[in-house]
């Protein structure tokens, strides 16, 4: 993949055709990560065909079912990253949902895409009537201080949480929260204080 791009990222809401269609790009996309050493869940080894595994077999009945969002950014074609609105939780918590699996591929960091499409998953939470949303992220991740400008709030942190993908030793997790306030949003949908632009979506 290129690693200088003029084309601004499209934020992406893929139904279970265009799922399948992506899940090539979404396999490269995880697998990439993981070799970067995201804390996503994944040890090594971790091969491309586990990666598609992890897609179609645990991601892929739940999309099937309206139970949860997935959602790409796309450049000039390619999936640059990735996240997902998991609302497939038990019947006391169907006013919320869980934040997993924030990707962004290697080559397309240091463009905002993160940000991008996080705003475009509160969108998607807020049309979903959700209250709140949760979170976990290794503890000291460059995404937890992105999560607390996006107004997440740490509930605690748990020693010991998971192994890290090269090294095998045990990582802290941090719990993080947000409480959807759906009268603080602007007439486009969009939270509140941040800029519609950077979501650029389509939905």
């Amino acid at each position: 993949m290129k690693t200088m791009y003029k084309t601004d990222p499209v934020i992406r809401r893929l139904d279970i055709q265009q799922f399948d269609q992506a899940l090539p790009m979404l396999a490269e996309l995880l697998h990439s990560c993981v070799h970067q050493g995201a804390g996503i869940g994944f040890v090594l080894p971790f091969s491309i065909q586990d990666g598609e595994t992890f897609w179609r077999d645990r991601i892929r009945p739940s999309l099937a079912t309206d139970r949860r969002v997935v959602l790409v950014a796309e450049i000039d074609g390619c999936i640059a990253g990735s996240v997902q609105l998991d609302c497939d939780l038990m019947p006391n918590q169907k006013h919320r949902a869980d934040v997993s699996k924030l990707l962004v591929h290697p080559a397309y960091r240091r463009r905002g895409i993160a940000r991008r499409l996080m705003v475009e998953l509160e969108r998607q939470a807020v049309k979903r009537e959700l209250t709140l949303l949760v979170l976990d992220t290794r503890t000291g991740d460059l995404a937890e201080p992105l999560y607390a400008t996006l107004g997440f709030e740490v509930a605690g942190t748990i020693p010991g949480f998971a192994r890290d993908a090269f090294s095998g030793k045990f990582y802290a997790t941090t719990y993080m929260f947000k409480t959807l306030d759906h009268d603080l949003l602007t007439d486009s949908g969009t939270p509140n204080g941040i800029n519609r632009a950077a979501s650029n979506t389509q939905s």
